[in-house]
């Protein structure tokens, strides 16, 4: 006689039940780790792994409150916890709880975004939240629109891929101009769709500089995508949107019978760390120029404090998507289509995805622009008090005042003392530890701490204790 087969995530008295030992289990395994991550390294987390783990899959089952509370913890003790003020390496955002809790109802529902009859409300949800986030980066355009991805390297992949079919195959190859400071997507990106590698132009200030740009454009002939970043990955920098923007339109030939026929330039901006600074009312002129852009990368899994994932594409232009609808009898009949059921394939180029969106609708309802804004805010307090105290600190040398919540700093020392070998084995001798998490960053040919604020919780006294574990590390 066959088992019962296990509950399913709809049963709400089943999934609460479990929950609770799920919570228990977070809870316990924090407590054990103790920190921002667990201490001993690599091997000492994978032998904690495996002596939880054991068979992956056994022959029997263990049932599901021991699988729960095993492996749960172990994951939890074994984390590096975002929440931790001293976890402060990566664009890794400590999620909200009500985001956490609105990705657990749409886990429960599982709706699948590729047709309207898998997912009645949730799409509807979707083309309600990303009309009013394209309105959000393109206030001004009559026809914004915005596609839920993956996060910045799906969204830039898709930017580079409607730049493509918006100059059409039989014309000359879109080439892209980037800086040294861009996300490392674009290159994967040009070599996944065919398209040249793109122009890099140095940055050795950290950003684009609009005349060596200029030089660039003046080498191309065809039709170009120039990417801005606005925040980049190691240093948190915004390039010049506006001169930038002025350039791609001195580059187009609309109206000038002496240029190319094909010659003209688009404007990407990669803002998928800077975005969320939209929010902000004291921040947003930082992105003055953003809705110049034909197309806008945003995070909001990074200064949007969401699970991940929770990109976006925003286009200035809807029509611009046109180019990915596509159809396949079982999800997007033709008749089903002319009889007003909506069409979802073309708002992705993956077929069966979550609905991201919801956990981003239920945060933008609960806070608001005011509620963001302040979250931004604070990260960018704690940025700047971070340098302040760096700055003080006889013992350790700041790379630059921060632009977003990216903090940069080093040992120092009398001579050639602290090298780049001290920056390194400082940053991995926390790590090991479990005491603090730092990213690394190359800037002006030097080797630096990176120290990325997401933690609107974070607090002075965390930051000072960051500085003290820095400074401990470096003398012994």
């Amino acid at each position: 006689m066959r088992a019962e087969p296990p509950p399913l995530a709809a049963d709400p008295t089943a999934l609460s039940r479990l929950l609770g030992t799920t919570l228990d289990a977070l809870r316990d395994g924090a407590r054990t780790r103790g920190g921002p991550l667990p201490a001993g390294g690599p091997e000492a987390v994978a032998r904690r792994v495996r002596e939880a783990l054991g068979e992956p899959l056994p022959e029997t089952g263990h049932g599901a409150d021991e699988a729960l509370r095993t492996l749960v913890r172990v994951l939890a003790e074994g984390a590096a916890d975002p929440a931790h003020p001293l976890c402060a390496a990566h664009l890794h955002t400590p999620p909200l709880a009500l985001a956490a809790a609105a990705d657990l109802a749409a886990s429960a529902l599982n709706p699948s975004m590729d047709s309207w009859d898998q997912a009645p409300a949730a799409s509807a949800i979707e083309d309600r939240v990303t009309a009013a986030l394209a309105a959000e980066v393109f206030p001004d355009a009559p026809r914004p629109d915005a596609l839920v991805t993956t996060g910045g390297t799906e969204s830039n992949q898709l930017a580079l891929l409607l730049a493509r079919e918006r100059q059409g195959r039989q014309g000359p190859a879109v080439r892209t101009v980037v800086g040294a400071n861009a996300h490392h997507s674009f290159q994967r990106a040009a070599w996944l769709l065919g398209l040249p590698e793109p122009v890099v132009v140095p940055t050795p200030r950290g950003t684009l500089d609009p005349a060596a740009v200029r030089e660039a454009l003046a080498a191309l002939t065809g039709p170009v995508l120039v990417v801005a970043t606005a925040g980049t990955t190691d240093e948190g920098l915004i390039d010049p949107i506006p001169a930038l923007a002025d350039l791609c339109a001195d580059y187009r030939a609309d109206d000038r019978a002496d240029l190319p026929e094909h010659r003209h330039a688009d404007l990407h901006v990669d803002a998928a760390y800077g975005g969320p600074l939209l929010f902000s009312r004291t921040h947003r002129p930082l992105l003055d120029g953003l809705a110049r852009a034909r197309t806008v990368t945003v995070d909001l899994h990074k200064l949007g404090w969401q699970p991940a994932a929770a990109g976006l594409l925003a286009v200035r232009d809807a029509a611009d998507l046109a180019v990915l609808g596509h159809t396949a009898a079982y999800l997007n009949a033709d008749d089903d289509t002319e009889a007003g059921l909506p069409d979802l394939l073309g708002r992705s180029l993956r077929t069966t995805r979550r609905p991201d969106v919801l956990k981003t609708a239920v945060t933008l309802r609960a806070l608001g622009r005011t509620g963001l804004g302040e979250l931004v805010d604070a990260c960018m307090d704690r940025a700047q008090e971070l340098a302040d105290l760096v700055e003080k600190a006889p013992g350790l040398d700041l790379r630059a005042r921060p632009t977003l919540t990216t903090v940069l700093f080093r040992p120092n020392g009398p001579g050639p003392g602290v090298t780049d070998g001290t920056v390194a084995a400082v940053r991995r001798t926390l790590l090991a530890e479990g005491r603090a998490v730092l990213g690394r960053a190359e800037a002006d040919g030097r080797l630096w701490l990176k120290a990325t604020l997401l933690n609107p919780h974070a607090t002075s006294g965390d930051l000072a204790q960051l500085i003290t574990l820095v400074e401990g590390s470096t003398h012994r």
